[in-house]
């Protein structure tokens, strides 16, 4: 690992850094935050536009986790530099966002594997670093679709899950739609492998008992068209996963709700994952 920054915070060290990716073949970014007694790891996938430096510097959450001893990975969100055409339009999805798969159709696949890097490469990788085992996993937008899904498709590989404003039901959604069209071609029954609300569907019974925190701004312009957290309401209460879905009048969907309401993640996650 290549050290870019280092940087005193409540005690501990936020540190940004830059390592070859095996999987994704690649330099890869991501910061890593470590608190003074660190008791357990927290992953934080962010969303479309976004880069490791985005929740680190506007979210405000070194200060709790410090208190809690959670140690904060968080990653960069899509490979760069590959050169690939339309790469850099990541705004219109199925082209340059990572969305936490990995792509199966050219020219995607070789670099945009996104799920075989954070599960096989960089979460372990940052567990061995922190000595920690225990681990959580939480993410916003695009990284809350991230989030649910990974954790949804990896048991026992998490022991704690969150999300701000998730895409929760990608196939019913035109970010999704695009994304999983680009990335994985038009069979249905692939898209449905990463829909967090259709997982949800297939679980025999609750894979998170102690269970997941959603946070929700009801003045959140892609709400209606692109969350659908209803659809993940409803598939939770199917299988009797507890769900705790939060909306909030008046918040939209950037970092000032995050910043609102990141305490009550942390909190979250520390109960789950150390007993604080």
């Amino acid at each position: 690992m290549e050290l870019l920054s280092e940087h005193r915070s409540f005690g501990g060290t936020q540190r940004f850094l830059r390592h070859d990716s095996a999987e994704i073949g690649l330099p890869m970014r991501f910061a890593l935050y470590v608190p003074p007694q660190p008791r357990a790891l927290l992953v934080f996938l962010a969303g479309l536009t976004c880069t490791e430096e985005t929740f680190t510097m506007k979210a405000g959450a070194q200060r709790l986790a410090s208190e809690l001893g959670l140690a904060l990975l968080m990653p960069d969100t899509s490979p760069r530099g590959a050169g690939v055409p339309g790469e850099a339009d990541a705004w219109d999805f199925g082209v340059g966002a990572g969305f936490y798969l990995d792509a199966t159709r050219e020219p995607w696949a070789r670099h945009w594997r996104m799920e075989s890097y954070l599960v096989n490469e960089l979460i372990p990788l940052a567990q061995r670093e922190t000595g920690l085992a225990r681990t959580g996993l939480f993410g916003h937008s695009m990284g809350g679709h991230g989030a649910l899904t990974l954790a949804l498709r990896h048991p026992g590989r998490f022991q704690s899950l969150s999300a701000f404003a998730p895409i929760a039901a990608p196939t019913q959604c035109p970010w999704g739609e695009k994304a999983f069209t680009g990335y994985l071609g038009e069979d249905r029954a692939a898209w449905a492998a990463h829909d967090a609300s259709e997982l949800m569907q297939l679980q025999r019974s609750a894979p998170y008992p102690g269970g997941i925190l959603i946070d929700q701004g009801l003045a959140d312009k892609v709400l209606a068209d692109q969350l659908h957290p209803d659809a993940f309401e409803a598939a939770c209460a199917a299988v009797g996963q507890p769900l705790t879905l939060r909306r909030h009048e008046g918040y939209d969907h950037g970092y000032y709700f995050i910043a609102s309401v990141v305490d009550d993640h942390l909190r979250h996650h520390a109960e789950r994952l150390i007993g604080a």
